[in-house]
């Protein structure tokens, strides 16, 4: 099992798109693939459910997320039925056990699941910060807290077979997805080809080497048994790609780019080697790291075509290609919404399959250069 993440300290980046359709990819080829929405604005969650759905899972939750050990005495089969990532959190975050047996993750697909995220997650980032610090005097609880979110990870994969864990995340620099990024076993950053997203790389590099030397620093204080529930290795840079980029058909460059967004573009290899030090990229040969992952697979913007996946809770490629072959419930979904299927544009829809495909083979091929690292443990 492998926990990959996507991360970037710019938002807007279309990074939960991505990730929805990395997985769809993934469950195509016939990986067991979980999702967990651990950003709290819910993005992936979104995409993946309805949203009566998701309110309803909510709702069973609310007096969990006040007072647990007090709603679990009322409703101790609450875990019965799928339960949202803060929910499974939440018994670290009061400091008491864990519940006996895991929720069902929402299957959305034939290897594809999902834990969705919950806007509450702030509260754990406030344990989080709270005991930091007693992860230095190896605390339990705060070991715990800091461990918890690559425990659940490892639970369901261990229990579900699963092979890949996705995790989504806010653009935060923060110590929740310092938590998240440090503790994963590899992430990759979807950009834009402008100059925010240079400044974005150059600030998970800095961040990157601060958070390792904190992680190091804490292995060094605490026992063998203790350090035994981190990683062995420190989480691993997998490389970037350019995403929802305008194409020009006339261009002179190599993936058909604005000269400006080629200009940048050609200037993220050399910031990735300025800011995220080796010792996070060793793995990968000269040729990964200076190409986007999956070449010109998912450069360019698909216009509307993600926003009707959306409305629809399916890949861009699942799209119908025709109205009248939908249900009563998404027609009123396209005609709120102002969009239109129709069997022109389906094959537009279809070729997107493809694209994700070869983008997720080029990550796989990326992930797998991971195993041929040495395990290092402080």
């Amino acid at each position: 099992m492998k926990i990959i993440s996507l991360f970037n300290n710019k938002g807007g980046v279309g990074k939960s798109t991505l990730g929805y359709h990395l997985g769809y990819a993934l469950n195509e080829m016939g990986h067991k693939t979980l999702f967990i929405d651990l950003d709290p604005q819910c993005n992936l969650t979104i995409c993946s459910i309805e949203e009566e759905a998701l309110h309803k899972i909510w709702d069973e939750e609310d007096s969990f997320i006040e007072d647990y050990e007090k709603a679990l005495q009322k409703n101790p089969k609450i875990n019965e039925t799928p339960r949202s990532i803060h929910f499974l959190l939440k018994p670290t975050e009061e400091g008491v056990s864990d519940l006996s047996s895991i929720p069902p993750a929402i299957k959305l697909d034939e290897n594809l699941y999902l834990i969705p995220g919950r806007l509450s997650l702030h509260k754990y980032e406030n344990k989080l910060a709270e005991r930091w610090n007693g992860a230095y005097q190896g605390d339990n609880l705060a070991i715990r807290t800091i461990t918890n979110i690559r425990n659940i990870c490892e639970q369901y994969s261990e229990q579900y077979d699963f092979e890949y864990v996705i995790i989504d995340t806010s653009p935060s620099l923060g110590i929740l997805n310092k938590t998240i990024i440090s503790t994963v076993d590899g992430f990759f950053i979807p950009a834009q080809p402008d100059m925010f997203s240079l400044y974005g790389i150059r600030n998970i590099g800095n961040s990157l080497e601060l958070w390792q030397k904190e992680f190091e620093t804490i292995y060094s204080l605490i026992s063998e048994d203790k350090r035994n529930k981190f990683p062995k290795k420190f989480v691993q840079f997998l490389g970037f790609t350019i995403y929802n980029a305008k194409k020009y058909s006339s261009g002179k460059n190599e993936y058909n780019l604005a000269d400006a967004h080629d200009f940048y573009l050609k200037k993220i290899p050399d910031i990735i080697e300025d800011y995220i030090k080796q010792c996070n990229r060793s793995h990968l040969s000269d040729y990964m790291l200076h190409q986007p992952i999956g070449g010109s697979s998912v450069i360019h913007t698909h216009n509307t075509f993600p926003s009707v996946a959306q409305a629809l809770k399916c890949p861009m490629w699942k799209v119908p290609d025709k109205y009248d072959s939908l249900s009563k419930e998404y027609k009123k979904i396209l005609k709120e919404n102002s969009f239109e299927v129709n069997t022109g544009s389906y094959g537009k829809y279809r070729h997107t399959k493809q694209n994700y495909m070869d983008f997720a083979k080029s990550l796989l091929e990326r992930v797998a250069t991971l195993e041929k690292m040495p395990i290092s443990i402080t």
